[in-house]
């Protein structure tokens, strides 16, 4: 752990060796000059970089820093530095309509930094259920799926009892005022009566991600050892 400085930011550089995930910059609330010094400081020490929730004029800033760097505005994800290439089993990542598709972006833009391939189905929800059967083909290479959905997010609950995947139910704030701003996605996950459903925090693709990354890291054997 390093002392403050002028970002006002305490950088975990060991994060990487316990956990399994690097320190990722979370640009809500940050400037854009906070942003560009934290992203300076992960490259100095470790040659890489990875930020979520960056803002257009976070973006440019950052983009003009470090030109060598990857944007993708949609997931409102930078990464710059050594990302490993894919390897391993991909992870699936399915949105049930495309108003989940930024949410479902995040995610697998996630994956992609962090080293996984991914297979990859937007607009596939239980609204038109035909779609959902269609792709479990294709669904079953996968380590886990990664399911995202908004109204009354039944994607996850569909899969569950399809697939012998685990499913990771993202939430997700799309839908009329009794959706209650993704809430009432959140509790019809978590009140699923599939079993092997494990669910993040709404519109949270980025921690679904992270959940994927360590059940492929314990499934290959390189997970996290006690030090």
């Amino acid at each position: 752990m390093e002392a403050m400085d002028e970002t006002t930011a305490r950088l975990d550089h060991d994060r990487q060796r316990r956990t399994g995930i690097p320190e990722v910059v979370l640009c809500e609330r940050k400037s854009p000059d906070q942003v560009v010094a934290i992203v300076r400081r992960f490259m100095e020490r470790e040659g890489r970089a990875i930020a979520t929730r960056v803002r257009d004029d976070q973006a440019a800033p950052l983009l003009e820093a470090f030109p060598q760097g990857h944007h993708n505005p949609l997931a409102r994800i930078f990464t710059v530095g050594n990302i490993p290439e894919p390897a391993g089993m991909p992870i699936g990542v399915v949105c049930a309509g495309t108003s989940d598709v930024p949410v479902a972006e995040e995610a697998h833009e996630m994956l992609r930094a962090l080293g996984h391939p991914v297979v990859r189905h937007d607009d596939v929800g239980v609204a038109g259920v035909h779609r959902t059967l269609a792709i479990l083909p294709s669904l079953e290479p996968c380590l886990a799926v990664i399911a995202v959905a908004g109204m009354e997010g039944a994607l996850a609950s569909v899969l569950a009892g399809l697939i012998r995947q685990p499913v990771i139910a993202v939430p997700t704030s799309v839908g009329y005022g009794a959706s209650l701003g993704g809430l009432a996605a959140l509790l019809t996950m978590m009140n699923s009566c599939a079993p092997g459903i494990s669910v993040v925090n709404i519109d949270a693709g980025f921690s679904a991600a992270c959940v994927a990354h360590k059940f492929a890291a314990a499934f290959s054997g390189n997970g996290v050892k006690p030090a």
